[in-house]
């Protein structure tokens, strides 16, 4: 069996590979753990000054986590899945804190999880293959790994029209909302990532020198309406603005009406507590919570039916109405675990 991420010291960086293109390089537990590791021994390794993310194949960077396992662990006690959550958000915070500069090349599919390991890097190459979303909204979950954090950072109101509609991007709307930092050709990556690993030092002058202009984003055109629409206090507002605006407008209204309503305001109220969190640890305590929770409930189980498993795309959403979507239920989504069920960052090893 082939390794599922290959890590390796090239140069003066550390590579991770994800090695799963079967499955577009969606995560599981095992692969979660093999980055942290390496990482971890990359942290205080004088002879690595910075860390390469990439994929193997051509199809996509990171399609996201591993669906399958989730849901039926889900269908069970929820243990397996708790256990994803927990090593994955520790890796995503072990990104974020990370010293030493880290480059992820977000060629190709990159949702969910796979903007989970990209959003936390310094830098985030875009590529002519690139389609960016958080399309977890349609399977009854949540935009998580970090999403409550780095979407209402984003300009405008984009971060929560991305986390609502799970909208699909390409590279010049992904340098637009600052998803990305650089757009370079696929066909380029090869010699860009050889310069990178023996020159880490240099690589903001290299990515000046291979960067390309995607040309214009589309979303501009947009711009006004999605910040006034998804600037209003709650998803009702929402829906309605964006029924009575603009032939765009409405296919949002449309596609939002087709997520479940149990998590278009269990993302909502998460991107508000996500905007005002002290930091990113807080944050991802309060993702934990959700995920723990969610992944048991009816919507997960049944989103994941209809768009994986039967593929029938007709999910029954329990509540079926965003008014029945009560404060209450909300409250116990987002309640805080027991201390000794809580998710905590990594602790460092004392040197």
């Amino acid at each position: 069996m082939s390794e599922t991420v290959i890590p390796r010291v090239e140069g003066r960086v550390g590579r991770l590979t994800l090695n799963r293109p079967e499955a577009l390089h969606a995560l599981t537990t095992q692969m979660c753990s093999t980055c942290t590791t390496a990482l971890t021994a990359w942290r205080d390794d004088p002879a690595v000054e910075a860390v390469l993310i990439d994929h193997s194949g051509a199809r996509g960077f990171c399609a996201g986590g591993d669906i399958r396992m989730l849901a039926e662990s889900g269908a069970a006690d929820g243990a397996e899945a708790r256990e994803f959550f927990f090593i994955e958000y520790r890796l995503n915070h072990l990104l974020f804190t990370f010293p030493k500069p880290i480059v992820a090349f977000m060629d190709g599919v990159t949702m969910g999880g796979g903007v989970g390991l990209s959003a936390p890097a310094r830098f985030r190459i875009a590529t002519e293959r690139t389609t960016f979303a958080m399309p977890e909204t349609g399977i009854g979950l949540f935009p998580d790994v970090g999403g409550g954090w780095f979407l209402p950072r984003l300009p405008g109101r984009i971060g929560l029209w991305l986390a609502l509609t799970g909208a699909r991007i390409k590279a010049a709307d992904c340098l637009h909302a600052g998803l990305a930092t650089h757009h370079v050709t696929s066909e380029r990556l090869p010699e860009l990532k050889a310069e990178i690993s023996e020159n880490p030092s240099d690589i903001e002058a290299l990515l000046a020198k291979y960067h390309v202009d995607p040309g214009p984003a589309p979303l501009l055109a947009h711009r006004a309406e999605l910040d006034a629409a998804f600037g209003l206090g709650s998803v009702e507002a929402i829906l309605a603005a964006l029924d009575a605006g603009s032939n765009w407008a409405q296919a949002q209204a449309a596609a939002l009406r087709t997520k479940s309503p149990q998590t278009l305001k269990v993302a909502f109220r998460q991107l508000a507590l996500g905007a005002a969190a002290p930091d990113f640890a807080a944050n991802m305590e309060l993702e934990y919570r959700i995920g723990a929770r969610v992944v048991q409930r009816h919507d997960f189980l049944e989103g994941v039916r209809a768009v994986i498993v039967d593929k029938d795309n007709a999910p029954k959403w329990n509540p079926a109405r965003l008014e029945d979507v009560g404060e209450d239920l909300l409250d116990a989504i987002f309640a805080p675990l027991p201390a000794d069920q809580a998710w905590s960052p990594l602790e460092r090893t004392p040197q």
